[in-house]
């Protein structure tokens, strides 16, 4: 015999993958930044012309701790919709993207390689133009909320696309492997 669930315990299941989701995606989004040397504080990326639309370093770490969470909670959604269909294959290319979005930072700021990382947004792109009709066939919301994430990874193709045509010569800069860095 099957049995629906009510009300109060989807409620709870949602709140229980949130628990897990939300600080397990914020801290490896933190993780890959820190390990990186993410910022204005790396050296390298310190001496690199800016493009106009560079916005302030403090609004990365805003953006982003935000666009975290609502992955996190998108994620959540999909994850503690048990039975629905297409669950399975959105939370696995969820976890595909996710590496992607996460291998960003090293190879942009610690490794130096500017190109690789357009790539690199650019297969987050396409991955995430998939994720987002799959978490929403799951659950609408969970799919509106990964949208915020994909204007920002636009835009942060912009500035990437914009770092290289202005700074060529810093792509995979002499000694860049020695750029990776643990600063906790």
């Amino acid at each position: 015999m099957r049995y629906l669930a009510s009300p109060a315990q989807l409620r709870a299941s949602l709140m229980r993958w949130s628990l897990f989701t939300v600080p397990t995606v914020l801290g490896l989004g933190f993780l890959a930044g820190r390990i990186s040397a993410a910022g204005p504080s790396n050296p390298w990326f310190a001496a690199l012309l800016k493009p106009a639309l560079y916005p302030p370093p403090a609004a990365f770490g805003i953006v982003w701790s935000v666009l975290y969470v609502l992955l996190g909670v998108a994620l959540a959604m999909v994850a503690s919709a048990r039975g629905a269909p297409g669950r399975g294959v959105a939370v696995g290319l969820f976890i595909i993207q996710f590496l992607i979005n996460l291998a960003w930072s090293p190879v942009f700021f610690g490794l130096h390689r500017m190109s690789v990382a357009l790539g690199l947004i650019a297969a987050m792109i396409l991955l995430t133009l998939l994720l987002i009709p799959l978490f929403w066939r799951v659950r609408p919301l969970a799919g509106a909320l990964v949208l915020p994430y994909l204007a920002w990874i636009c835009f942060a193709s912009v500035l990437n696309y914009q770092f290289l045509a202005l700074n060529p010569e810093a792509d995979g800069a002499e000694g860049s492997g020695a750029a990776v860095q643990i600063e906790l």
